[in-house]
């Protein structure tokens, strides 16, 4: 009898220790040191409670390269701590489009909704694998009604000291990264893409949207999508991007901010440097704005430095008057004082006549704008700088003509 039991205890413990996802099953325990490693259960079948119940047993779930994991139904992973998710394969979220249009997490902030929700302290997602949002269903289904909410593939939601890092992140259908109250978070060689093999083309697929955080790290990362590369929302402080290369996007975008009436809006040290941007919309921008029944704010301590640019719309923007017309915006001046920003080392073409376009509120709403060193040119012809209602320094000042005031 007792060589019975230790034989079954062997067993058990092996197969415990080749990561069978029944030990996932024990009661969540947050100081659990065991690992676990999570295999498919098998063609439609959802992979998302085993995956849940897995990061609340044990401190480390990995799921193997050559593992697709069928993720059908939310997955609520907050409160954490001392967690680490070695994706070293892919989590597809199954396009269910009724199910998770009337399940996705909600949040309020722009209206959006969510897959994942990863929150708490201590958090590593890593291991070189894949977030497949399979976005293309709803490219073609956001065609056909724009009123659709489209999940975001990641949202870190109250989450501090995490690192999300090594990992691909493709046809997001909507936002890809959305922070929300994080604190020192580190984003390290994250790969975003988002393309569509159909008319109808993605839409809204921002790479980061930085919302109420601090502290906050994106680097050695390459973005191809549809929408701002990282936006920098309301209430981002102490910011750091370097070395990113986007294609297609809308730039590296302060905002908008100022939307909302009764609201105080902050974005603050935030740096961006090192970035190639091509075939964008937007390179370095500011967007804020006007007009009667918005919001207020401030921008401070800004700076775009070593930007690459390459057949890009606005390569340098401030837009102080934004979704407003010229006519209420001088009416209404914008209510987000912009002051300390630094254009720094702006290179390359872009792919019209303007290469730079300064536009601020009336009133003095901006300060302190510096310009140094820009050598950006349009793809043939003359190339235009132009500026409103703002006074320039730096050395790149002299090739702004005078600035129109309205």
């Amino acid at each position: 009898m007792r060589l019975l039991l230790s034989l079954l205890a062997i067993l058990a413990s092996l197969r415990f220790s080749l990561g069978n996802q029944e030990h996932a099953e024990r009661s969540g325990d947050q100081h659990d040191s065991a690992d676990c490693t999570l295999v498919a259960r098998g063609h439609g079948v959802d992979d998302s409670p085993h995956f849940l119940n897995a990061i609340h047993t044990c401190s480390k779930v990995t799921i193997p390269s050559f593992t697709t994991l069928n993720i059908s139904t939310r997955l609520n992973m907050t409160g954490l701590r001392n967690k680490h998710i070695e994706l070293q394969g892919t989590l597809r979220f199954n396009p269910d489009i009724p199910y998770w249009s009337g399940n996705g997490f909600f949040f309020p902030f722009q209206t959006q909704i969510t897959f994942w929700i990863l929150g708490g302290k201590n958090i590593v997602l890593d291991g070189g694998g894949t977030l497949d949002g399979a976005g293309q269903d709803w490219y073609d289904a956001f065609a056909s009604n724009s009123s659709l909410l489209r999940p975001i593939i990641l949202t870190l939601f109250q989450v501090s000291d995490a690192l999300v890092k090594d990992i691909k992140m493709i046809q997001s259908p909507e936002w890809t990264n959305f922070l929300n109250e994080g604190q020192n978070v580190t984003y390290d060689n994250i790969h975003i893409n988002a393309v569509s093999n159909s008319s109808h083309g993605p839409s809204n697929t921002d790479g980061w949207d930085i919302y109420r955080s601090d502290q906050v790290t994106i680097k050695n990362s390459v973005i191809n999508n549809g929408d701002d590369c990282v936006s920098f929302k309301v209430n981002s402080t102490n910011i750091l991007v370097s070395n990113l290369n986007c294609n297609g996007s809308h730039g590296i975008s302060v905002g908008s901010l100022g939307q909302f009436a009764g609201m105080f809006d902050i974005v603050e040290n935030v740096t961006a440097t090192n970035i190639r941007m091509s075939n964008a919309q937007n390179g370095a921008r500011i967007k804020a704005w006007a007009g009667p029944g918005v919001g207020s704010g401030i921008v401070k301590n800004i700076t775009f430095d070593m930007f690459i640019e390459s057949n890009v719309g606005n390569p340098v923007v401030i837009d102080q008057c934004y979704m407003t017309n010229a006519t209420a915006c001088a009416e209404f001046p914008s209510n987000t004082f912009i002051q300390d920003v630094f254009f720094t080392d702006i290179s390359g073409t872009s792919s019209g006549p303007v290469v730079a376009s300064l536009a601020c509120s009336p009133d003095g709403r901006c300060n302190d704008v510096n310009v140094n060193n820009f050598t950006l040119s349009a793809p043939s012809g003359p190339t235009e700088f132009t500026c409103q209602n703002v006074n320039l320094t730096g050395n790149a000042a002299s090739l702004f003509p005078a600035c129109t005031l309205t």
